[in-house]
C-alpha cells in the first residue's frame, strides 16, 4: 500500500501510518528494513490482541491476518476500513485509500 512513493501525500493528509502484522518482531525489522519503509511495523505476534480486537485474525489451518486498513481518527474511533479477503490475489492501491481518506475529511 503505502510504500515509500506515496508516503509524502498520507504526510500532507496528517495521516499516520502503521502496520501490524502477526510476524515476529524480527520479521518485521527485516521486511522494514529490506523496504526501508517511512513508517513502523509493529508485532502483534504473541498475543495477536490488536488483529482480534480489529476482527482480522483468520483461526483456521494458517493462523493468519487478513491484509486490512483501518482510518482511525484522534478520538480512536474508525472512519473507514478497507478489508482484504484474499491478499495474495488482491491488492489495495494507496490511491484507493487515500481517496476514501480524503472522502472521510471533506477533502479533494
Amino acid at each position: 500500500m503505502a510504500r515509500k512513493a506515496n508516503y509524502q501525500a498520507f504526510e500532507l493528509l496528517n495521516v499516520q501510518i502503521l502496520g501490524v502484522s502477526i510476524n515476529s518482531t524480527f520479521s518485521q525489522q527485516a521486511f522494514a528494513e529490506s523496504l526501508k519503509l517511512p513508517y513502523p511495523l509493529l508485532s502483534d505476534y504473541a498475543e495477536r490482541k490488536v488483529v482480534g480486537a480489529y476482527g482480522v485474525f483468520k483461526e483456521n489451518k494458517t493462523m493468519s491476518a487478513r491484509r486490512a486498513f483501518f482510518l482511525i481518527d484522534l478520538q480512536s474511533v474508525i472512519r473507514k476500513k478497507w478489508i482484504v479477503e484474499n491478499g495474495s490475489t488482491t491488492t489495495v492501491y494507496s490511491d484507493t485509500v487515500l481517496k476514501g481518506i480524503r472522502d472521510v475529511m471533506g477533502k479533494q
